[in-house]
């Protein structure tokens, strides 16, 4: 089993979308996979459709009682640990309990037989559950959006990462991934070649393509079930296979 998380400080950056879409194309290629949604605008849950998810149902005992994995929900072939609202107060919760942060990372060591790959959607923060999130990743993976905003965000990802480092040592970022990109815009085109002067690996971009990715959202059904086979699928399939590749996953072509 491996456990990425899918992280970016700044919001507006295509985690939870990477994070629904990549999962849903790794279950689709065999693959056993647990999506946990950190954040407590459950955002990943209600975009999978899962909703009205009552609060012993995500990681907030775990997070600050240091209990076992809640029971996950199955939907479009994957597992999911949901979240919603009410999860914004394991932050103090955490608070003064020793070793909490590695709380999570504990716990999926009890269903490391059962799942090939962990996605965690963490929240848009450097607060506790973020942490949280890190400290159970075997690596990070990154989208900046392709713009003058993801430029800005870089000193604060470095700063994160680096303070997440000193509860693992070995964490790496396995791949950043462009989001939002319009080859159209030369902002964009600039931007996207200052990413690939300083960021490393680093994926092809993700196309700006709004409409399908909101749709599908309000669907509660990943690209793949929405769309299949439409350009914004392709997009994902593309980036799934990025994905897979740093994290030593086969998927077809």
């Amino acid at each position: 089993m491996i456990t990425a998380t899918i992280f970016n400080h700044a919001g507006g950056a295509g985690k939870t979308s990477l994070t629904r879409d990549v999962g849903y194309e790794l279950s689709q290629a065999g693959h056993r996979v647990l999506l946990i949604d950190l954040d407590p605008q459950a955002n990943l849950s209600s975009w999978l459709g899962v909703r009205r998810v009552q609060l012993s149902s995500t990681v907030y005992s775990l997070a600050t009682e240091g209990a076992p994995l809640p029971e996950p929900v199955e939907v479009h072939g994957m597992h999911v640990v949901p979240s919603q609202v009410d999860l914004a107060l394991a932050e103090t919760g955490m608070l003064g309990v020793p070793g909490s942060q590695l709380f999570l990372r504990q716990a999926l060591e009890a269903v490391r037989t059962h799942y090939d790959v962990v996605l965690i959607d963490s929240p848009p923060s450097l607060g506790q559950l973020a942490i949280l999130g890190a400290a159970a990743a075997d690596c990070l993976i990154v989208p900046i959006p392709v713009r003058t905003k993801g430029l800005d965000a870089l000193p604060g990802l470095h700063k994160a990462t680096s303070l997440y480092r000193r509860l693992r040592p070995d964490l790496t970022v396995a791949l950043y991934v462009p989001t939002l990109y319009d080859v159209r815009r030369s902002h964009d085109r600039e931007v996207l070649e200052d990413l690939r002067r300083h960021l490393s690996p680093l994926a092809e971009p993700i196309p700006e393509r709004a409409a399908v990715w909101l749709d599908s959202s309000m669907a509660g059904q990943p690209v793949g079930v929405y769309a299949p086979g439409s350009p914004v699928h392709q997009d994902v399939q593309r980036v799934t296979r990025e994905v897979a590749s740093v994290l030593g996953l086969a998927v077809p072509a």
